[in-house]
């Protein structure tokens, strides 16, 4: 019960990042440097003070492989940020945020990568989910050569947040939600802060509504969405938080509604359910598979104890 409130206060708080961001009158790679460094300035105390033990470890020779895990956490997020931040300045918001909502596809992929197998009722999910994030953005791939440069930037964005995720998931086995947070917030602040000063890209000087609008984003999406997910990450798996993140598209739609008066088109109806229907099959089927699970290895208890 507990996870899944975390999941549903996740997803709610994602859903601000767009229209925050959309609202805030700044680059978006510094916002997505102040989002990262200002949470990591939060994390950081805690950490330093109540992870004490946990720091040891990861600088000792015994937990330095987790350490690294998180650090190139950090990279993929990093990544992420510029990769699909960068694409919505060269193709259309539609075609970057349909293109990014591959993740879950990477991620099923990233989870046959390392020998597990995904029931085809989940990749029937994904595929519902993502051909519903397209239509419900209205994806239209551009053919100018930024625009495809954009495009490719956009999938590169959806599979570098699936290695974040994957990451996330084999470092939460071992390692609380603060710790990693800290070091994969402050590793991708630091990244994002020199990619902003290598591009010139200013990093103060905004108006008070667009700090508001950052400090938003740190509470909202960054400590709250980002961090609960790699909460969860503990007990669900990475492919299905990835389909769970594509619900930000119906929120994201619904908060833009209500606050910057954009009504979503009509024809972007279809796709919403569509993606609804596929994180229900998801789901259902995860399920399905956690209760087969539970029943063989309870089977294989009773022959042993036989």
């Amino acid at each position: 019960m507990l996870t899944s409130g975390a999941l549903a206060l996740a997803v709610l708080a994602v859903s601000s990042s767009g229209p925050l961001i959309a609202f805030a009158a700044a680059p978006a790679l510094a916002v997505a440097f102040w989002r990262t460094a200002l949470a990591a300035g939060v994390l950081t105390p805690v950490a330093l003070f109540g992870r004490r033990a946990e720091i040891r470890h990861l600088i000792s020779p015994a937990g330095r492989l987790t350490g690294w895990f998180c650090v190139l956490s950090g990279v993929a997020l990093a990544a992420h940020f510029a990769a699909w931040m960068s694409s919505v300045k060269l193709t259309t918001v539609a075609a970057a945020t349909a293109l990014g909502a591959t993740q879950p596809v990477w991620q099923g992929l990233i989870a046959v990568g390392q020998g597990r197998r995904l029931a085809r009722v989940v990749w029937v999910g994904i595929g519902l989910a993502v051909a519903g994030a397209a239509l419900a953005t209205g994806a239209d791939l551009g053919t100018s050569g930024p625009a495809v440069v954009g495009d490719l930037l956009a999938v590169l964005g959806g599979m570098a947040i699936a290695v974040y995720t994957a990451l996330g998931e084999r470092v939460r086995g071992s390692l609380t939600t603060v710790t990693y947070t800290t070091i994969c917030y402050g590793v991708c602040a630091l990244l994002l802060l020199a990619g902003c000063l290598a591009a010139g890209i200013p990093l103060t000087g905004f108006a008070d509504q667009t700090w508001l609008a950052i400090l938003a984003l740190v509470l909202g999406a960054q400590l709250l969405g980002h961090s609960l997910f790699n909460y969860a990450l503990h007990r669900v798996s990475a492919t299905t938080i990835s389909v769970l993140v594509l619900l930000e598209v119906v929120g994201a739609a619904l908060i833009a509604w209500a606050w910057l008066g954009q009504v979503p088109r009509p024809a972007a109806l279809p796709g919403l359910a569509m993606l609804l229907a596929g994180v229900a099959v998801v789901l259902a089927g995860g399920a399905r598979a956690a209760r087969r699970a539970a029943r063989t290895a309870d089977l294989v208890g009773r022959r042993r104890a036989v």
